[in-house]
C-alpha cells in the first residue's frame, strides 16, 4: 500500500489519513473496498450522533434563474460546524436540491435521491457529512418559491 493511495482515498472521502489508512489495510489494498469500509463506518458514526442536540442554525437560501427560490433551515451543533466547508457545500447541495425535486415535506426531501448522485438518497449525504464533520446534522424546514 502506497502513501499515494492513502491520499487519494483521503481526497475522494474526505476521511482522516489514519481512517483511510485503516481502511485500505482492512480492504488489502483494493481501493474501491476501501471506500466502501469508509462510507459505511462513516454511516455507523452519523447514527450515534441522532440522539445529539442540533442547536446552532443557518439559513440558505438559493435562488435558480431568477424564478425558482428556496430558504432552507439546516442545524448543526456548534458555530464553528456551520462555517465549515463541508457543511456549507451540504446547505447549498439541498437546497439546489430543493429547487430541483420540489419535495413537499423534510421527511420527503430526506427519502428522495440526491439529484447529483441518485444511487444515494438524500438521507445518506446527510449523513455522510455528519460523519465527516463529527457533528448532528439536522434540516429543520424550508419553503420553495415558484415564479
Amino acid at each position: 500500500m502506497a502513501n499515494n493511495d492513502i491520499v487519494k482515498l483521503r481526497e475522494v472521502t474526505g476521511a482522516g489519513v489514519m481512517e483511510c489508512k485503516k481502511a485500505l489495510d482492512d480492504a488489502k489494498g483494493n481501493f474501491d473496498k476501501a471506500i466502501e469500509f469508509i462510507n459505511e463506518r462513516g454511516l455507523i458514526k452519523a447514527e450515534k450522533k441522532s440522539g445529539r442536540n442540533a442547536s446552532a442554525g443557518m439559513l440558505k437560501a438559493y435562488v435558480h434563474n431568477n424564478r425558482v427560490g428556496v430558504l432552507l433551515q439546516i442545524h448543526a451543533e456548534t458555530d464553528f460546524v456551520l462555517r465549515s466547508e463541508p457543511f456549507q457545500e451540504l446547505a447549498h447541495d439541498i437546497a439546489m436540491h430543493i429547487v430541483a425535486m420540489n419535495p413537499e415535506t423534510v421527511e420527503a426531501l430526506l427519502a428522495q435521491p440526491f439529484v447529483k448522485n441518485e444511487s444515494m438518497p438524500v438521507s445518506d449525504l446527510v449523513k455522510s457529512v455528519t460523519a465527516k464533520v463529527g457533528e448532528k446534522i439536522q434540516v429543520e424546514r424550508f419553503c420553495r418559491y415558484e415564479i
